[in-house]
């Protein structure tokens, strides 16, 4: 059995801008990410980051390449197919925590396991694990405006490890919180991910905190690099 959780081989993305011509954001872009590894993904804005994270994800397809998923490969999959693993097998979180607002933070972490089919006193159980977890289980019955900005970030991170997938992939998660907050929320994420041994892929512009991950990439004209 191959030790790469997520493989990307060759991935290519080119985007259509009209008037002003084709966009290569991807040129042969190739990944590898090991089981229970937490890897940092380092570029400034504007260098495809978001879009690999995207296509590794299955929210997005590549022109051409190959994503692998636990050695499966997801090309040519029916959307139906892609949904469920995405599901099951992806965790995504970003920037801004998108939590849904008429909902209070306990309900926003049992949501997505009651979709994936998983009873509710059993959904439940597992949110409030995950929030304890994370220092905030005394506001798990609070909606989202009556957090902070942290808090709300750290119910985001129990929302996509909800259904214990084995890949988390992370969009600057910090990039929205100031310095002190930056570092109490990141630890709270680093040991989410070490306690479940999944695999992580955390884009991120902060290199302190890249230096805490197992290793560093970057994208570099479309291509990632070792850091």
């Amino acid at each position: 059995m191959s030790d790469a959780m997520l493989r990307l081989s060759g991935v290519e993305k080119v985007y259509n801008r009209g008037q002003t011509g084709e966009v290569r954001v991807l040129m042969g872009a190739d990944l590898v990410l090991a089981r229970g590894e937490m890897v940092a993904l380092v570029a400034p804005s504007g260098a495809g980051k978001s879009t690999l994270l995207h296509i590794a994800g299955l929210l997005d397809t590549a022109d051409a390449g190959r994503v692998e998923i636990g050695g499966e490969d997801m090309t040519g999959l029916s959307d139906r197919r892609r949904t469920t693993l995405r599901r099951q097998e992806v965790g995504f979180v970003y920037q801004f925590h998108h939590l849904l607002p008429e909902f209070t933070a306990l309900e926003n972490v049992v949501l997505p396991q009651l979709a994936d089919g998983v009873a509710r006193r059993t959904a439940e159980a597992r949110a409030r694990e995950l929030l304890e977890q994370v220092g905030v289980g005394a506001r798990a019955g609070h909606r989202p405006s009556a957090l902070s900005g942290g808090e709300q970030q750290r119910v985001a991170f129990c929302r996509a490890l909800a259904n214990s997938p084995r890949i988390l992939l992370a969009d600057e998660p910090t990039g929205n919180l100031d310095p002190g907050t930056s570092d109490q929320v990141f630890a709270a994420l680093e040991l989410l991910v070490r306690d479940s041994g999944l695999s992580a892929l955390i884009a991120t512009h902060n290199l302190e905190l890249a230096a805490r991950m197992d290793r560093i990439l970057r994208l570099d004209q479309g291509r990632v690099v070792a850091g």
